[in-house]
């Protein structure tokens, strides 16, 4: 293409990367600079631009939603803005879940998970208020935190491809996921739907079920935590 419909692209898609910004930093604290992430994914924006293949049979708008995401999220990851102590604690949830699924037959209630990590259940939900924030563009994350499922990329020209095989196994993965959510219990499976399906804001989720954002933001880190408990489980 010629620059001038280059630069028309990028000027037109720049919404695009305030929309998927919009998206991560609804539950990141304040100290995380949204315009640094903004920048994080122009710069994705671009490199979709540049590497775009319209013979591929795929839309512009779905290829550039996933580089630019994948920007913003290597510009968090490099930041590594929140504590370790905290996502240790999210890997100790998320464990704790799965054990109690294979052992008890059925999703655990918090009173349940928050009796094994030897919590109460406010001392429970405060911890998954605060693990909300780390998990921004969460199903995605889910692949992210397979290191073995991550696919190489094969280079053909300027632009990137994807190994067929490793596709393949992208898909069985997303499968996984999808049967994942619906063992959810009811509530949990409302959210995901709504804010990954519907995409509605945390905020806008509330109003819906008539809760307060900060327990829609808990419910949240709950389901999730579940399917990084289940996803764990199954590839073992």
């Amino acid at each position: 293409m010629d620059q001038q419909e280059r630069d028309r692209l990028i000027e037109d898609h720049i919404d695009l990367v305030h929309y998927i910004v919009g998206r991560v930093t609804v539950t990141l604290p304040e100290s995380v600079d949204r315009e640094d992430l903004i920048s994080a994914g122009i710069i994705g924006l671009i490199k979709a631009v540049d590497r775009f293949d319209p013979t591929r049979g795929v839309k512009f708008e779905t290829y550039a939603t996933t580089v630019i995401r994948g920007e913003v999220m290597e510009s968090l990851r490099a930041r590594d803005w929140a504590p370790r102590s905290l996502r240790r604690q999210g890997r100790e949830i998320a464990r704790t879940i799965g054990e109690l699924e294979a052992q008890l037959g059925y999703p655990p209630t918090d009173e349940e998970i928050a009796e094994a990590l030897q919590m109460d259940v406010e001392e429970y939900h405060e911890v998954l208020g605060k693990l909300s924030g780390t998990l921004v563009l969460s199903l995605d994350e889910i692949m992210e935190d397979q290191p073995h499922l991550r696919p190489e990329p094969m280079k053909s020209s300027d632009v990137t491809y994807r190994n067929p095989a490793d596709t393949l196994e992208q898909a069985e993965i997303q499968q996984m996921i999808a049967q994942a959510i619906e063992q959810l219990p009811e509530r949990e499976k409302h959210v995901i739907a709504l804010y990954y399906q519907e995409e509605l804001t945390l905020k806008e989720i509330g109003e819906v079920l008539g809760v307060t954002e900060s327990r829609i933001c808990q419910i949240h880190a709950q389901a999730i935590s579940r399917l990084h408990g289940y996803i764990s489980r199954h590839l073992k």
